[in-house]
C-alpha cells in the first residue's frame, strides 16, 4: 500500500488538508496535484466545513515540485507534459475558487508551486523563518501555472523581479510584497491560525464564501455599469437572504448570531 500523501482533519467545521511527505518537504507529484484537488473539491461540497486550512507536515510547508516527478516530465513528451499542467491548473483554480475561506499555515520552505498554494489561499500567515522563492528560471523555465495567482497576490512589479531573479526571499519581505498577510514567532503559529479562524467562523458562512467572488468580479475591471448593477443585486439578494436576517437581527439584538460556534 501507498503510504498517505495528504491527511484531512475535521474539527467544528475546520477542515485541515496537510501535506504528508516531509522527507521531501511535501513537494508535489502527481499523486499528491490528485489528492489535494480532490480533497479541496469535497470541502467544497461538504455544507459541514466552513474554513479550510491548509498545512505542511515536518520541516516545510511545500518545497515546489518532486525532483523525481520533474525528471520524468522532463522524458515526457509535449502532450504529457501539458496534461500534466493542466492537472496543475485545475488543483491551483479550485483552491482559488473554492467556496469556503481558506488559510494557509507557512512554515520552513515554500517554493514554486508552494508559493502557488499560499497566494490562492484567502489568508496566508507564515512564521518569521519561512523562505519562499520562485526559482524555476534557473532550470530554464518559469511558474506559469501559478502565474494569475501569484501577479494577483504580489503585482506585476514585483512578479517581474522574482520571476526573472529566482532569488529566494525572507517572509518580512513576503509580507511587504503581499504574498502573507502575516508573520509571527514559529511558536505563535498556530495561535494566529487560531485566531483568524475563530474570525472567520464568527461571520456569515455565505457572506464569507462569496466575498471571494465579489473581490475577484470587481479585480476583473468588468464594465462599470453593469458592476454596479450587478454588486446592488447582491447586497438586496443577501439583505433578504435567511443569513442576512439573520446576522441583522443578533445585531440589533446585541445576540451572537446562530452561525457563531458558542463558546464552552
Amino acid at each position: 500500500m501507498h503510504e498517505a500523501v495528504l491527511s484531512i482533519e475535521d474539527a467544528a467545521g475546520v477542515r485541515t488538508l496537510r501535506l504528508q511527505r516531509p522527507a521531501l518537504h511535501n513537494a508535489f507529484d502527481a499523486r499528491l496535484i490528485a489528492e489535494l484537488t480532490a480533497a479541496l473539491e469535497a470541502a467544497g461540497a461538504d455544507a459541514s466545513v466552513r474554513v479550510v486550512v491548509l498545512a505542511g507536515a515536518g520541516a516545510s510547508f511545500s518545497a515546489g515540485a518532486d525532483l523525481q516527478w520533474m525528471r520524468g516530465m522532463a522524458a515526457a513528451s509535449e502532450a504529457e507534459n501539458r496534461r500534466d499542467a493542466e492537472a496543475l491548473a485545475r488543483l491551483m483554480r479550485t483552491l482559488d475558487e473554492l467556496p469556503r475561506p481558506t488559510l494557509a499555515r507557512v512554515h520552513g520552505a515554500a517554493y514554486g508551486g508552494g508559493v502557488g498554494l499560499v497566494a490562492c489561499c484567502d489568508i496566508a500567515i507564515g512564521t518569521e523563518q519561512a523562505r519562499f522563492g520562485l526559482t524555476e528560471s534557473r532550470l530554464g523555465l518559469l511558474p506559469a501555472v501559478i502565474s494569475p495567482y501569484v501577479i494577483a497576490a504580489i503585482g506585476p512589479r514585483q512578479a517581474r523581479r522574482w520571476f526573472a531573479s529566482a532569488e529566494t526571499f525572507d517572509a518580512a519581505t513576503a509580507q511587504a510584497i503581499g504574498l502573507l498577510h502575516q508573520v509571527v514567532p514559529a511558536q505563535e503559529l498556530d495561535a494566529a491560525v487560531a485566531r483568524q479562524v475563530r474570525l472567520l467562523m464568527a461571520a456569515g458562512p455565505h457572506a464569507v464564501g462569496a466575498a471571494k467572488t465579489l473581490v475577484r468580479e470587481v479585480a476583473a475591471g468588468r464594465d462599470r455599469d453593469r458592476l454596479d448593477h450587478d454588486n446592488a443585486a447582491l447586497i438586496a439578494r443577501l439583505r433578504v437572504s435567511a443569513e442576512g436576517q439573520e446576522g441583522l437581527s443578533a445585531f440589533l439584538d446585541k445576540r451572537p448570531a446562530a452561525w457563531v460556534p458558542q463558546e464552552d
